[in-house]
């Protein structure tokens, strides 16, 4: 019998670039806003099976509450595609989007939202509202939820209740 590492499932692999696998390279954009002292959370953005943009939340930093990670990926996107239409672009963010972004991807056109973290006070894509689900509206992502759901909760709750330590 041969011998399985007990890990081989565990970590992302480069040969198979799944949901998963771009979730946790927005889950290391959300490790990077940690430690710039941001709240944690990160974005990619792929189109295809490639990273065409990613980013962390720079709020605080640049001080603007527009500096969400998804915002800047949705900018980062358009200029490497070429257009404003983000159609065959699908973005993975470690926390369910705000009205603000949840918004500027529906105005986007952005292909598919795809989320960990759900979030009952704000979150926009499901969570205290689905502004996708709006009548009249005419783009509406695929949106997907819960993937690496506790990784991204846990960030988040462990990053707040230091906060609050302080």
């Amino acid at each position: 019998m041969e011998a399985v590492c007990p890990f081989e499932k565990k970590r992302p692999s480069a040969l198979k670039k799944d949901d998963e696998y771009f979730m946790a390279m927005a889950y290391n954009r959300a490790i990077d806003a940690w430690r710039c002292g941001e709240t944690p959370i990160g974005a990619v953005a792929v189109m295809g099976d490639e990273i065409i943009a990613s980013a962390c939340n720079s709020v605080a930093r640049l001080s603007d509450p527009t500096a969400h990670a998804e915002m800047q990926v949705i900018t980062q996107s358009a200029r490497v595609v070429g257009d404003w239409r983000l159609n065959g672009v699908t973005i993975y963010v470690t926390k369910e989007p705000c009205p603000m972004c949840s918004g500027a991807m529906i105005m986007g056109r952005v292909g598919t939202v795809i989320f960990g973290a759900r979030d009952a006070k704000m979150g926009c894509l499901g969570g205290c509202f689905s502004m996708q689900n709006l009548s009249g509206i005419n783009h509406r992502p695929v949106v997907k939820s819960g993937v690496l759901e506790s990784e991204c909760a846990a960030l988040l709750q462990e990053f707040f209740a230091m906060k609050r330590c302080k």
